[in-house]
């Protein structure tokens, strides 16, 4: 496949794996790029600088292919520890960053002149304009069926990529309900140039950090097993439904504040769940896509089928454009 995601990221494959907090580490990264996407560590779950370096230096380990490292920008830097981290990764020349959250700007003056590719992840017309406005490579635009962080909008990714593609001139990948070669033939239809998927990736042999528990919920559950979490906090988030997800809703609709959530919400509660499968005490985020999603597959495996479909499901949109044309 050759689109400009493909020819600006070095990349096969215009598939690009999502940060996936406490998830993405070296084995998911490099599994991805390997198949041919780009594969992405986190940042911010890491913790420390010497174990991002570590870490980047574990996928260079794995794959010869070009990697990426997602930063989830906070309002507040406490103690200069996102700055720290966004050091090591220019220090050790990352092919790729990704940028999620709070306003991107001091990082695009930081990394200005360096070498390194930009996405950003945007719910929005505007926001996806300012990306472009400070030099973003490309923006990756997520509909509310996506899991994790959502928008405040509940837009689907079917009207906001048409909507974002139309309003920049850079690259659009997709993102939220995509999970097979179904979504990748429909994000070109719509106008984009690739995907990224987040909860698709989890169910994957080589997402090592993830519970089975967690794994195996993701492929029972059906696309109306979701929840959105933190909405009246105006950071809405898309989780599995169960006890402990509800408990929390219902908690804000009595008017519950931040510090009174602090605990249920936290990285703690998340963790939790997704490593030690504990439902009742925690948290995972997934997107609707659940519903289409059958297997744990390798993820060259799931390269290969979501290749596979996506040529089939093109053959038969050929033939009946063909139709069409001949009447």
């Amino acid at each position: 496949m050759k689109t400009r995601v493909t020819e600006i990221f070095g990349i096969k494959y215009p598939i690009i794996q999502g940060g996936l907090a406490y998830l993405a580490y070296a084995e998911l990264a490099a599994a991805v790029s390997n198949a041919g996407g780009l594969g992405q560590i986190t940042a911010a779950t890491l913790g420390t600088p010497e174990k991002l370096r570590e870490e980047i230096r574990k996928v260079r380990t794995l794959t010869n292919n070009p990697f990426g490292v997602n930063f989830a920008i906070a309002k507040h830097d406490n103690g200069g520890k996102f700055q720290k981290l966004l050091e090591v990764a220019i220090e050790e020349k990352v092919p790729a960053i990704s940028l999620t959250g709070a306003n991107p700007q001091p990082v695009f003056e930081r990394i200005k002149g360096e070498n390194i590719r930009t996405l950003v992840l945007v719910a929005g017309v505007r926001q996806a304009q300012k990306a472009e406005q400070l030099g973003a490579d490309a923006v990756m635009v997520v509909g509310q069926e996506g899991g994790g962080h959502l928008g405040r909008e509940d837009i689907g990714t079917m009207v906001l990529t048409p909507s974002v593609v139309d309003a920049v001139s850079i690259p659009v990948l997709a993102s939220g309900g995509i999970g097979d070669g179904r979504g990748l033939l429909a994000a070109f239809a719509l106008g984009a140039e690739g995907i990224e998927m987040g909860t698709r990736f989890i169910a994957t042999q080589e997402c090592v950090h993830a519970s089975e528990k967690y794994k195996q919920a993701i492929v029972n559950a059906k696309e109306t097993d979701t929840v959105v979490i933190k909405r009246t906090l105006g950071t809405p988030g898309r989780v599995l439904k169960n006890g402990f997800a509800l408990n929390i809703i219902e908690r804000e609709q009595e008017g519950a504040t931040y510090e009174d959530l602090i605990d249920v919400i936290s990285g703690k509660a998340n963790l939790k769940y997704i490593y030690d499968g504990n439902e009742g005490e925690g948290f995972g985020w997934a997107g609707q896509v659940i519903g289409l999603i059958e297997t744990i597959p390798t993820v060259q495996e799931l390269f290969d089928e979501m290749i596979q479909t996506a040529e089939k499901g093109l053959y038969r949109i050929g033939n009946i454009i063909k139709e069409r044309i001949n009447r």
